[in-house]
């Protein structure tokens, strides 16, 4: 398996996976299709799925503009409302791209039918493509859903793949994120080795993606609402309070870091 980080808009990312057995392709949220076919271009790789993560407009916006090109593609999705949508999955559903075998999760939250799409190579660690339910560092916010599903989405689901799962996600939120989890895991080495690292690769206008499930259980407080330092945090030893807690955290620590760049530019 070969797996193609392709940026898109200010901070998405697509992803092209490609069998190299069988040289058959499938694209993750392909917003901007015109990247991934200049991707395409002169190689010997047949594009064959497209696999929507959610219905969001930076994910699934660019699908029926890359089936005006090929209008042969299914479109996979977990949601009616999903751009182009020729077939519907469901949790725990499996489809192919060419020898490699993929696995549905249905992990709504972020949206009522969002899925993460894990697939499963044969002589490799799998890989997880998660859109807006895992970032590094971080969750998607709960738009259409509850801190109980998105407990069991990182915790039951997710959480529940091997440690070496390589994780895609579908935006460059890590520095941000990381910087969060700094705060609120303010003694947690791992998170402050992993921003330093972010920053690097910032500067360097490099991918931080892809991480692991087990790099995610050390340093994403999303991951960690089961330990007592995150806890603290809601003084609440239950896990989902706890979830909800730091959600509501993060989401004014993202406004209070906007006001602080509005008021830098006023200035």
């Amino acid at each position: 398996m070969d797996v193609k980080i392709i940026p898109a808009l200010q901070d998405n990312y697509m992803y092209l996976i490609v069998d190299g057995e069988t040289k058959e392709a499938a694209v993750v949220d392909p917003v901007e299709p015109e990247n991934v076919l200049a991707e395409l271009k002169g190689k010997d790789v047949k594009l064959t799925k497209i696999l929507t993560t959610h219905h969001h407009w930076d994910h699934g916006g660019g699908n029926n503009k890359l089936l005006k090109v090929h209008p042969e593609l299914p479109v996979y999705g977990g949601d009616n409302r999903v751009e182009g949508l020729t077939t519907m999955v469901e949790d725990g559903d499996k489809l192919f791209i060419g020898n490699l075998e993929v696995e549905c999760l249905h992990t709504p939250c972020h949206t009522k039918g969002h899925i993460c799409y894990v697939v499963k190579p044969k002589n490799q660690s799998q890989a997880v493509f998660t859109g807006d339910t895992l970032f590094i560092a971080g969750c998607g916010r709960f738009f259409e859903g509850t801190a109980n599903q998105m407990y069991d989405n990182l915790y039951k689901k997710l959480g529940s793949l091997p440690n070496d799962t390589r994780v895609f996600c579908g935006h460059e939120y890590t520095y941000a994120n990381l910087k969060f989890a700094s705060t609120v895991d303010p003694n947690n080495q791992a998170v402050a080795t992993k921003l330093e690292w972010s920053e690097k690769m910032r500067a360097e206008r490099q991918p931080t993606v892809p991480s692991t499930i087990g790099e995610e259980k050390e340093t994403n407080p999303f991951m960690r609402v089961d330990t007592a330092t995150i806890q603290t945090r809601s003084g609440s030893t239950d896990p989902i309070k706890t979830m909800a807690h730091i959600r509501k955290e993060k989401d004014n620590f993202k406004n209070k870091a906007r006001e602080s760049q509005s008021r830098g530019k006023k200035s």
